[in-house]
């Protein structure tokens, strides 16, 4: 952080803000609410997330990458839902030692992403606080009117799925505070990059509705997340092991450190999809991930009960010494 103070609440949104309020309904920022509407035949669908400096993000992550975060956690959600995303509000509290440099850079973040997934800033609320940087974004979405696709849904004989790659996030956020000493530089610059800038899914929601049962982002960790359907369903799950999809990176860090293994399956912070699907939709679900682009990893079943087992490959269950991120 540099030395240039922060201008006035007033000119500091108009220099930074508007500009990134180019829809219709932010009404340029001008008046203290937006108007949205949703699309015909559609419900609005909205989510918020908060970001403490010190506890979501470190004080040393680039400025530019915490907005970028914010807003893709954010965008997670929708796409776990099965929504469009349209466009968010944002609430920001700046402490005295959080300088112009670091908003003009955080505002850059936000500029950028705005355009790679089609979203713009509505509005919010910007105050100054003598504690740490507190940032708070609301973002929403649109999906067909009764498709939305939610926790509960999930039945037994269901399988049971996930995008992408897990345990990237946790593993990166042990890379940022200067651990995992034994992985190399080409696998600590991906994993911090996970860990730094998620990658919501939000071709992959949307392509989801009217397959997906129950579906939920992967923030808390992934047995934590599977337990959160598994409770709202009243269902329990089977997870294999040796099906969960690990990153080359991941895989490596793993076989050099086997404390590891029970982190990537309850670490968080990598804002894949869980979803539950039923039995022949095996061939849309490989459909949407080749025109995606994103792999999809059938990783086990929806059982009667209500346990999250994790099993090896020989069936026996896996003891996990915590099930995932506890926010209090």
């Amino acid at each position: 952080m540099g030395d240039r103070s922060i201008p006035g609440e007033f000119e500091l949104i108009r220099r930074y803000f508007a500009p990134l309020a180019t829809s219709p309904g932010a009404l340029g920022l001008l008046d203290d609410a937006a108007l949205i509407e949703a699309p015909p035949g559609c419900e609005l669908v909205l989510t918020v997330d908060a970001m403490i400096a010190g506890v979501h993000f470190l004080d040393e992550d680039p400025a530019e990458l915490v907005a970028r975060k914010l807003l893709r956690v954010n965008l997670s959600d929708l796409a776990a839902m099965g929504a469009t995303p349209a466009g968010y509000l944002l609430t920001t509290a700046w402490p005295p030692r959080c300088d112009e440099d670091w908003i003009a850079s955080f505002v850059t973040g936000l500029a950028r992403d705005q355009e790679i997934f089609d979203v713009r800033l509505y509005g919010g609320d910007t105050v100054s606080t003598s504690g740490p940087s507190a940032l708070s974004l609301t973002a929403f979405g649109s999906v067909a009117k009764g498709q939305a696709v939610r926790r509960r849904g999930a039945k037994p004989g269901e399988r049971v799925y996930v995008t992408g790659s897990i345990g990237d996030g946790a593993l990166g956020l042990k890379a940022a505070r200067g651990m995992l000493a034994e992985i190399g530089q080409g696998d600590r610059a991906f994993l911090l990059g996970r860990y730094r800038l998620p990658e919501p899914r939000t071709a992959v929601g949307p392509g989801l509705v009217g397959t997906a049962t129950a579906m939920i982002d992967v923030s808390d960790g992934l047995v934590a997340d599977a337990a959160h359907i598994a409770e709202t369903s009243g269902v329990g799950m089977i997870l294999w092991q040796d099906k969960i999809p690990l990153s080359p990176a991941a895989a490596r860090a793993a076989a050099a450190d086997s404390t590891l293994h029970s982190l990537l399956l309850t670490g968080g912070d990598d804002y894949e999809l869980l979803f539950t699907a039923p039995p022949g939709a095996e061939r849309r679900i490989a459909e949407l991930a080749a025109a995606t682009g994103v792999a999809i990893s059938d990783i086990g079943e929806v059982v009667a009960g209500e346990i999250v087992r994790v099993v090896d490959a020989t069936g026996a269950d896996l003891a996990l010494p915590s099930r995932g991120w506890q926010h209090f």
